[in-house]
């Protein structure tokens, strides 16, 4: 194995199999819990009312390791379900629930080192606790952290929270900024509206507040990535652009320099679903600045991992013919299907794309894995 062949997948989440009654510890309700009612799956419950069904490779390390050798990828950078959270609750509190996940993640990282890599959840909402705890995270061997797109009431160009990316960027903590608590109620309601349109909407506030807000302009050797293909952000990045140069009033107080600037100094995934997409990511956000991300084990994530950067480094003739074959394995379960793709023309894109812009991302050299 060498670094241009590894799969790294930066996208995906996990949760210890079992943890302590939070609502009886701390006396009030609105914290997930699992609830395990057959083998192999659990519901996951928010007091008495039913979130989502998850299955055994959501917290067991061996299911997942077997599924990652049947799909081809190699390592995988575990975060927990952003969900669990928690900014909402008491800071004390949060810090208890930050501290159980991220020493799941930590016994799971150092039983399979060459498997999986962590990133840590905070307490965001309080930044004091939230920098000891990136702090004794990096001390256990985590490589970054997993925040959300924004914090209760705060974008995140809020300066509260800016000691948390300095603490990051003097670590060398890389971010992990994924879509949470979207709107769910009224207009949003139907259709499963807040997870596809909600999601990319709130990824492009987080990348528009980090950049208008100057957390990117004052911390330049901070790493961040943006889930979901960043969103709608590449698709409207000529918008932004536009509206700050026609409307300085109302940026008065922003970072003074084009957000186009911007532009490769951040990371996205290539969760995007479509190879139109993805080249548009590619020239938008960097060749060098993509990497594989799946949101496994989840439906709305990519089924077969890796299979639409394969695509993107086909010629467009056989790209084509791949693109119309993508939309049916989110049909179906293809967990151990691999495509027959053929041999890619730019084989050092997708080197990059798979595993090596990953490891610049990580700060991890290749060897670890070998």
């Amino acid at each position: 194995m060498t670094s241009k062949q590894l799969r790294i997948d930066i996208h995906n989440h996990i949760l210890p199999e079992k943890w302590e009654d939070f609502k009886e510890k701390f006396g009030y309700g609105g914290f997930i819990q699992l609830e395990h009612h057959c083998k192999g799956k659990a519901k996951m419950m928010k007091d008495e009312k039913f979130f989502r069904e998850i299955e055994e490779n959501c917290w067991s390390p061996e299911a997942r390791i077997r599924e990652m050798d049947e799909q081809g990828v190699d390592v995988q950078v575990l975060s927990t379900v952003p969900v669990m959270f928690s900014y909402w609750a008491k800071p004390e509190d949060t810090l208890h629930v930050s501290r159980v996940l991220n020493d799941h993640i930590a016994e799971i990282v150092h039983k399979h080192p060459k498997r999986f890599l962590g990133l840590a959840t905070l307490p965001m909402q309080a930044p004091n606790l939230a920098v000891q705890e990136l702090e004794r995270c990096m001390e256990l061997g985590f490589v970054g952290i997993q925040i959300g797109s924004h914090i209760n009431d705060w974008n995140l160009d809020a300066p509260e929270l800016l000691p948390v990316f300095q603490a990051a960027e003097r670590l060398g903590a890389a971010v992990f900024v994924h879509p949470w608590d979207m709107q769910v109620d009224g207009r949003m309601q139907k259709y499963w509206l807040p997870w596809l349109v909600g999601m990319p909407s709130e990824t492009t506030v987080a990348i528009c507040s980090m950049i208008f807000g100057g957390v990117l302009e004052k911390c330049p050797d901070l790493r961040v990535c943006f889930a979901h293909g960043a969103g709608s952000f590449p698709f409207t990045v000529g918008r932004i652009e536009h509206g700050f140069k026609v409307r300085p009033d109302l940026f008065a107080d922003a970072c003074q320099t084009n957000p186009r600037e911007f532009l490769g100094k951040f990371w996205s995934d290539s969760l995007v679903h479509d190879s139109t997409a993805l080249d548009l990511l590619l020239k938008v956000i960097g060749e060098n600045r993509v990497m594989l991300g799946t949101d496994y084990p989840f439906p709305l994530g990519e089924l077969q991992p890796g299979a639409l950067i394969d695509n993107a480094a086909l010629p467009d003739a056989v790209k084509v013919s791949v693109s119309k074959l993508l939309p049916l394995l989110s049909l179906v379960c293809f967990r151990n299907l691999l495509l027959p793709l053929p041999p890619p023309t730019h084989p050092h894109l997708q080197a990059k794309l798979l595993g090596a812009n990953a490891l610049e991302f990580l700060q991890v050299d290749a060897a670890r894995f070998l």
